[in-house]
């Protein structure tokens, strides 16, 4: 009995542009080159250390001639445009941005890997600069909710994709030197506002008018500004090959306490780490405001009118 073989050529699926295989290190790549990369990145997302510089002038968007409301609760705070906004809760922006990171961290911490820094940079920024154009909006019809869904809910995602990225990547590229390579980005991290808080100081007083405090003019500027950084940090990164290693480096001895991903998610060290860093995000927003309410400003905060 004759049997009739064909051979079917199997399309290879093109690698698109943002892919994970496409950014895997050539020979010779100089890994140094990454941490640039990851600094465009967290000296971007930063900035939210630095929000704090438009509590004060947010509270005034309306200028002197709008209500305060001072009854006002924050349901119907969110809603009105014909009263100014409290500090209190313009404050709330920085609970939704690392809220948001951590959650964001959690539950993309998996796709990450897969997909590649590329990919995850790129949804960053669009995340973090597109959650800054929808909060210029709410500033600009004066809508409290849309800016928190903007700048803090979408804005938030955008940090955590933008937070772990960078570190997932050097630590690929600096297993010998694990330390400084989050130190690296860490830096850059708590250094966004740095930079960001006196150029949103800059550029509010450029665009301050008579009938605006220049907000979300100065949202939309960093939006452009961030989007740029970001966006040349991401298609800079490169991932090292399968098996690659630093020269002269041996790991180490592979332990026998090892934590199933599973089952991390209840170890009392997670936990206990997990309410540690809530509690000093808790304390470091809330100084921020009390200080602004009190009248004092803040560390990396200019303004003083």
């Amino acid at each position: 009995m004759a049997t009739l073989e064909t051979t079917v050529d199997m399309p290879i699926p093109a690698v698109g542009l943002l892919d994970r295989e496409r950014i895997i290190a050539k020979p010779g790549f100089n890994r140094w080159m990454v941490p640039p990369a990851a600094l465009c990145i967290h000296l971007c997302i930063g900035m939210a250390y630095g929000f704090s510089v438009f509590w004060l002038p947010l509270s005034r968007a309306l200028g002197p001639q709008a209500q305060n409301c001072p009854d006002m609760t924050l349901a119907e705070e969110l809603f009105t445009t014909t009263c100014n906004w409290r500090v209190a809760s313009l404050g709330w922006m920085y609970t939704l941005f690392f809220v948001l990171l951590g959650i964001a961290a959690a539950i993309w911490g998996g796709w990450l890997e897969r997909a590649g820094p590329r990919k995850a940079g790129v949804v960053a920024a669009l995340c973090w600069c597109g959650g800054l154009v929808i909060g210029a909006l709410g500033v600009y019809v004066h809508q409290l909710w849309l800016m928190w869904l903007g700048a803090g809910v979408i804005g938030g995602i955008g940090l955590g994709l933008g937070y772990i990225s960078p570190v997932s990547t050097l630590v690929k590229w600096f297993p010998d030197r694990r330390g400084m390579a989050t130190g690296m980005a860490i830096m850059g991290f708590g250094g966004g506002a740095m930079i960001g808080a006196p150029l949103a100081n800059l550029l509010m007083d450029t665009f301050k008018t008579s009938t605006s405090v220049g907000a979300w003019e100065t949202f939309i500027a960093l939006a452009a500004i961030y989007f740029f950084f970001m966006m040349v940090g991401a298609f800079r990164y490169r991932i090292p090959p399968a098996g690659w290693r630093p020269d002269g480096w041996t790991p180490p001895a592979a332990s026998n306490r090892y934590t199933r991903p599973r089952h991390s998610s209840a170890s009392p060290r997670l936990l206990a780490a997990t309410v540690v860093n809530g509690r000093a995000a808790t304390t470091s927003g809330g100084s921020v405001i009390v200080a602004r309410v009190s009248g004092h400003t803040p560390c990396c905060v200019m303004r003083t009118e």
